[in-house]
């Protein structure tokens, strides 16, 4: 078995390549930037190499640092995780020019598959089914139009070189082609170095599901069953799941086998995973292959039991695979989150920052996290914004959800916004819990976008009493303060009121924390609340300063976050969030008393709403603009964001000139 291998790649899936390196014996180095000097990849591998400056094109792209770093450090082999070179024709073969191995497909696989418009043909040829569509080069706007037309819309505008939603647009019309071909074609040319485009159709209602496969040196090619990636966002997948509750026996083997079909009509080795677009009535088309290991990996070896790095590196290193088809089974159901730093109450825009604070769910046989960080770190500007992925099994899908939901309000995060409120609402959404996914899903679900309002709490009774419960134990502290007068001593009382303000509006639930409480071993003490006329017992291990309160309310196991904030505290259960204050009835009397300070108005500015780089202005100073005009373009994360009017306006002044990097909230232009 190889002695030392090199991981050409950061964040949690370098971690991930590393633990099971650790687990056969392989010694690892990790390669890093300046921006990863204290990433958590770099103190988990046995040794590190830096490779260059912070943007990737200048260190995780440049295949001859990488040549080099292997040579230096005696490396047999190299694995590219995905992203980065993991799916580029020149790095595989300046590996084997150097003799080293690179733990992936060959050169040809890699070419062959990398390419949407060659796969497409190659699929055809080898029997599996493919989207209708336009499969040649387009060469500009006019010809786009004209073959959408043909095509019929909708349509689908892709890059070819595409991948990670980066270059992909659907159009409806004839002036989204205008603009959606354009956009796809700047972000191809800035994110992939070719900006080649072709046009299929767009099929309504589509389910994202892909087949895993895995094959080695001997001929042997397996499938390892599906996975439904159907909740996307952006055309990046959000919430992924094995196997998938809308396929039978009958499609499953059909899908897998013509996945097996064109893997070795590539002579495809090592694993990679087929995606096909699945309609309402189970038909399938082929979308494209990926010639990697696939970001969601994990659900598939929760199902089956199985390591695909691991599978990797043997079949690399030219082992035979230890398993057939007849072996690969479905053991329960496996879900996957993609904990992200972005804010979902403004249109996902990412966050970037360090980790003030980060505690992750505890692992176990029914929790999984996948992560590249921790405490203290950073989430660049110059790469992904992934925290984690949160993964959960369970002998049913009902179960495996139970695991997650309970996992994303155990999951700490501070310093940086993060989806995970977005990630619980899609868990309570009944479409999914009914297993009915679609492409369509985030779209159809919140239409106008992510609020509050898609988070209403199960049980506002839980909150109120935890904050009095906690708000309690602190004012019981405080009162056992040494030196106090005898006979004049701080008495705290047991009735409480729980206030939130909603736009200055105060609403105010009394609470009482009954005296007796009951010692139930373990650190774990019985307490009773009573909100309004309900009463609740609360069973819990919380101590003073513990961000998460993990409890047992009348039977049920609940966990909230718990963030003092002055003379408050913020909550946070099921992905909402709760501002609350705990005051004495006549502290609350004195507090309906005052004003309320409405926030400042900025409808007459254009702010950025990310970190990111003005690319381009729109407009000029004193020009009349119109609802839905384009005033500007930021990219952020190589993504192109058009910002528009909102309203008929003139522009007063311009305050950046593109170029310019912004912050979250700079202001970009003034209206008059």
């Amino acid at each position: 078995m190889f002695k030392k291998i090199l991981i050409a790649n950061r964040g949690e899936i370098a971690c991930r390549v590393i633990k099971t390196c650790r687990k056969m014996g392989i010694n690892t180095v990790a390669v890093y930037s300046d921006a990863d000097r204290n990433a958590m990849h770099v103190e988990m591998a046995d040794e590190a190499v830096h490779i260059g400056e912070s943007p990737s094109a200048k260190s995780y792209l440049l295949i001859d640092r990488i040549v080099q770093a292997c040579k230096d450090t005696g490396a047999e082999a190299v694995h590219p995780g995905y992203g980065f070179l993991s799916e580029n024709r020149k790095f595989q073969e300046a590996l084997a020019k150097a003799k080293i191995v690179f733990i992936g497909p060959d050169a040809h696989a890699i070419e062959a598959m990398g390419d949407k418009i060659t796969s497409k043909k190659l699929a055809k040829e080898a029997g599996v089914s493919t989207v209708p569509g336009y499969m040649g080069i387009i060469k500009d706007v006019k010809e786009a139009k004209k073959i959408a037309k043909e095509v019929g819309y909708p349509v689908m505008l892709k890059a070819s070189a595409g991948g990670g939603g980066k270059g992909m647009r659907i159009a409806r019309n004839e002036g989204e082609v205008q603009e959606g071909f354009e956009r796809s074609q700047s972000e191809a040319k800035s994110s992939f170095g070719d900006d080649r485009m072709f046009i299929e159709k767009y099929i309504e209602q589509p389910r994202h599901i892909e087949i895993q496969v895995i094959a080695d040196r001997r001929g042997n090619t397996l499938y390892l069953n599906e996975r439904e990636c159907s909740i996307q966002r952006r055309h990046q997948k959000v919430i992924e799941e094995a196997p998938s509750p809308f396929l039978d026996e009958k499609t499953r083997k059909a899908m897998g086998e013509q996945a097996v079909a064109l893997s070795k009509a590539v002579k495809y080795v090592s694993a990679g995973t087929v995606e096909f677009i699945v309609d309402t009535k189970r038909n399938f088309y082929f979308l494209e292959m990926n010639t990697r290991l696939q970001v969601e990996h994990p659900v598939t070896e929760l199902i089956t039991g199985l390591d695909l790095v691991e599978l990797m590196i043997r079949v690399a290193y030219g082992e035979k695979l230890p398993i057939k088809q007849k072996d690969v089974k479905i053991n329960g159901w496996a879900l996957e989150s993609r904990v992200y730093a972005e804010d979902p109450y403004r249109n996902f825009l990412p966050s970037t920052g360090r980790l003030v604070r980060y505690i992750p769910p505890a692992e176990d046989k029914n929790v999984r996290v996948d992560t590249g960080v921790q405490e203290g770190g950073e989430i660049s500007v110059f790469y992904d914004p992934m925290i984690a992925k949160l993964c959960t099994w369970g002998k049913t899908r009902k179960e495996a959800t139970a695991h997650m939901r309970d996992a994303l309000d155990a999951y700490y995060i501070r310093g940086v916004s993060h989806n995970i409120p977005f990630l619980a609402s899609v868990l309570g959404k009944k479409k999914f819990e009914d297993g009915k996914l679609s492409t369509n899903f985030i779209a159809e679900e919140y239409p106008d976008g992510f609020s509050d309002k898609d988070l209403p709490a199960k049980d506002p009774s839980i909150l109120v009493a935890v904050a009095a419960l906690v708000h309690s134990a602190y004012a019981n502290r405080a009162a056992g303060i040494s030196g106090q007068i005898h006979g004049h001593g701080r008495k705290v009382p047991s009735e409480w009121v729980v206030a939130t303000r909603d736009e200055g509006k105060m609403e105010t639930h009394p609470a009482a924390v009954l005296p007796e409480q009951t010692d139930m071993g373990a650190g774990v003490i019985g307490a009773r609340v009573k909100v309004g006329k309900k009463t609740l017992e609360i069973a819990s291990g919380w101590t003073l300063g513990a961000p998460l309160f993990v409890a047992e309310v009348d039977g049920e196991p609940v966990i909230i976050q718990i963030d003092r904030r002055g003379s408050g505290y913020r909550l946070f259960h099921s992905g909402a969030q709760m501002d609350v204050s705990v005051f004495t009835a006549r502290e609350a009397e004195l507090a309906r008393l005052m004003p309320h300070k409405p926030p400042p108005d900025l409808s007459k500015y254009l702010l950025s709403p990310m970190p990111g780089l003005l690319v381009s202005l729109a407009v000029k100073e004193g020009q009349t603009v119109k609802a839905g005009e384009t005033l500007a373009v930021v990219e952020a994360m190589k993504m192109e964001n058009v910002l528009k009017a909102e309203r008929d306006g003139v522009v007063k002044k311009i305050r950046q000139d593109p170029g310019a990097s912004l912050a979250v909230d700079q202001m970009i232009l003034e209206f008059a």
